[in-house]
Order: C-alpha cells, then structure tokens, then sequence
C-alpha cells in the first residue's frame, strides 16, 4: 500500500482497557470471553532478555462482543474458567509458534488455530512482523514502541498497554483479509494445514552441549581444557540465573564465559583481573565464578569435553562436512535445495516454509546414503511422495515438491 495512503493508528479505539488483575476481575473477563462471538484474537508478552524463561506477564484478548481483555497471569489467581472459555473458538495469533508454549504452560490451549504471520508467509508477503502485515493489508500504522520491554515491570506503564491493545485490535480483521487472499491463490487449505502442524507440534528436544552455542566460543575456545572452562563456567550461570529468575547475559555477559575459557586463569587474581570480570557485576558472584573454573582446571584429560560436539540421537552430521566425507549426499543435497528454492519462488513460497530445512537434508542423506552403498534408490514421484510423507512433510508440501523434486533428482542420478 503506498504509504501516503496508510493512516496512523496510536489508541485502541475503546480506550485503554483496565488491567485484570485480581481473581474477581478474572471471573468477569472469562465470562464476557465465553458470552462473545466469533473467533479470539491472542497474543502474549513475554520478559524476553530480562528474565529466565520464557513466562508469559500479559496476556491479550479480544473477541466481538467482549471488547479487548488485558490479564496479568501473575495476580489474576488460576486461570481454569478462563481456560474454559477460550476451548472452542478459533484463536488468531501472529507468529503462534512464539505464544504458544507460553501460553500453555499457564494452562491455556487451542482447538482451531489462524496465524496471520504464517499466512503473510504463504503469500509471499517480504515484511511479516505484525505492524507490516497490518500496514499492507489494512492500510494502518500501529504504535509499535514496546516489542523489547520488560513485561514483569509492576506496575504495567499506559504506553504499554496501549502497546499491548493494539497488538490484538485488527487481528479478526487481518485474518479476514488475509482468508481471502489465500483463498483467491489457492493457498487456504495449505495454510489450514501449517495452523493445523503448529498447534500439535510438541515441545523442541533439548539441545547436546547447549553451552557449546555461547556466542563467539565456536571459533575462539579451541582446546578441551578451555571447553571444560566453557561448559563449568556456563552451567554456573545458567543455575544461578535459574535462581534468580534472570536471563543469564545479564548474570554474566556471554563475553566474560568466553573470555574465562580462553585464559584458562590458574587463581582467583588471575580470573579477576581478566577485563570482562572487572565489573561489579562479575564481581557480585565472584566466588561462583572461581569455582566452576577451579571444577573445571581439576578435571582429569579423559573426563574433558570433546572438541567435537556429539551429535543427539537421529541427528545428522553439519552439510558443510559432506563433500569430504559424504560425497554423493552433498551433491543430491545442492540439486534438492536448488529446486525447492526454485519452485518456492515460482509459487512465492519461502523454500523453508515450502519444504523444511531438516527434511531437504534428510532427503538428500537417505538418498546418498543408499547410493555410496550401490543401491539404486527409487526416485519417481510416488517414491519421492513417501519419503516426504515419512519425513512428515504436510500434505500440500508433497503435492508441491513431489514432482520438481523427482525430476531434478532423475536428471543428476
């Protein structure tokens, strides 16, 4: 939409909405939910960067005939007649991957689900965040000033909860526009069934050795005494940012993890008087810190990390290791992404929305796998088709990729 045609849009049209805070306010905010019609517009903010975790500190509601409900989870006392209320009705959320969990471990969970940032995604949309999506689609510019605040802030400032009002006001609306632009491509059913993948989807398995992901240790931390210091020094903060309820890069910057694991510091002076623990934050739990390094420097050489991280169950090894060691997977591999990039562009698809990262390399291994043997693996459609359904592709991305996939796969085996 060009922009001289945008209307800003800076209040919520009924005002701001008082804050349900109490279980009494709870009990009239689940009853007018449950008394409205139509589908839920949902959205959660969360303490992200400040807290550890991530909580849910507000949650936004709205729904015709009950006018937007602002509920503080903390104070509002148990959610269950809330919870009640809202099984049924379709929610819209904007990127439901994010609020989802979030609002599930307080209890709340979805039957029917509309994500306009998925949808924005299917139609090629270049912006999706929820301010360009409402900006293209309905010609209104919302206040967007509080995306990174501290949401556990008590008492909540009015800017922010205009903030948060304004993120669920237009999400009925948006959903409308948004069916029927879906519809008009052919693409509704597609994005039916990508709601329909992430509201089942389960919780992510935890990651191997998440401390080998502090940033800039990957290339910087390079020997198995120093790893050692890495992994003490990272559980260390990790458990005291558990009991402090802190995000942990601000129990002790990602830097000062680095900077211990690469000096390797033989006493307490020495750790001190590394720069990235001269603040008075690092020196608040210094004894914390001297301690995971000592745990670390006592270790025997068979009990250190190793310089690789071991790969979880089913995983597979990083592509960029395949053409030495896997040859023929790491070309089936480039044919594979080539054309699901390909074909996403033609269908303005994003390619990892069209066919998921992991299952292009999943294909791409099995097949090479298969061939290093001496086998002639299968590559027709339906060959093709079953494969992508046993690496639990969607219905529409096998109807999508079944057919580019097996003949760009026929032209190179």
């Amino acid at each position: 939409m060009p922009a001289n045609e945008v209307v800003p849009y800076r209040r919520p049209a009924d005002g701001i909405p008082p804050l349900t805070d109490s279980p009494a306010a709870l009990a009239r905010a689940a009853s007018a939910i449950e008394d409205g019609t139509g589908p839920v517009a949902v959205d959660a903010e969360r303490a992200s960067g400040f807290r550890y975790g991530q909580d849910a500190y507000l949650i936004q509601l709205r729904r015709a005939g009950a006018g937007t409900i602002l509920i503080d989870p903390v104070s509002a006392g148990p959610l269950d007649a809330l919870a009640a209320a809202l099984d049924g009705p379709e929610w819209i959320l904007h990127a439901a991957d994010q609020d989802l969990p979030c609002l599930a471990d307080v209890g709340l969970a979805p039957r029917e689900v509309f994500d306009t940032e998925l949808a924005a995604r299917l139609l090629g949309r270049e912006h999706v965040g929820l301010g360009a999506v409402i900006e293209e689609t309905l010609g209104l510019r919302l206040a967007k000033d509080h995306a990174a605040a501290d949401w556990s802030t008590r008492p909540l400032p009015d800017s922010w909860l205009v903030y948060a009002a304004l993120d669920v006001e237009f999400l009925t609306e948006l959903r409308d526009a948004l069916t029927s632009e879906l519809a008009d491509e052919g693409k509704l059913e597609w994005a039916m069934q990508e709601f329909e993948a992430v509201r089942t989807r389960g919780p992510r398995a935890p990651k191997v050795d998440p401390w080998r992901k502090t940033p800039r240790a990957g290339t910087a931390v390079r020997s198995q005494r120093s790893l050692a210091v890495l992994r003490e020094v990272w559980t260390a903060r990790e458990d005291l940012a558990v009991e402090l309820d802190r995000t942990p890069s601000r129990v002790l910057p990602h830097r000062a993890v680095v900077s211990a694991a690469i000096a390797c510091p033989t006493s307490r002076r020495k750790l001190f008087a590394l720069k990235d623990f001269s603040s008075r934050q690092a020196r608040q739990h210094s004894e914390v810190w001297w301690r995971a390094v000592e745990r670390a420097l006592s270790l025997p050489d068979d009990e250190l990390p190793p310089l690789r991280a071991p790969l979880a169950p089913g995983d597979l090894p990083q592509p960029r290791s395949w053409a030495r060691h896997h040859p023929e997977a790491a070309q089936l591999l480039d044919i594979v992404r080539s054309c699901v990039r390909a074909h996403g562009e033609r269908i303005r698809v994003p390619q990892e929305l069209l066919l998921a990262p992991e299952s292009q390399r999943r294909l791409a291994w099995d097949l090479g796998h298969e061939m290093a043997r001496g086998g002639h693996p299968a590559i027709d459609p339906d060959a093709v088709s079953a494969r992508l359904e046993d690496l639990d592709a969607r219905p529409w991305q096998i109807e999508q990729c079944a057919d580019p996939l097996s003949r760009a796969l026929r032209r190179a085996v």
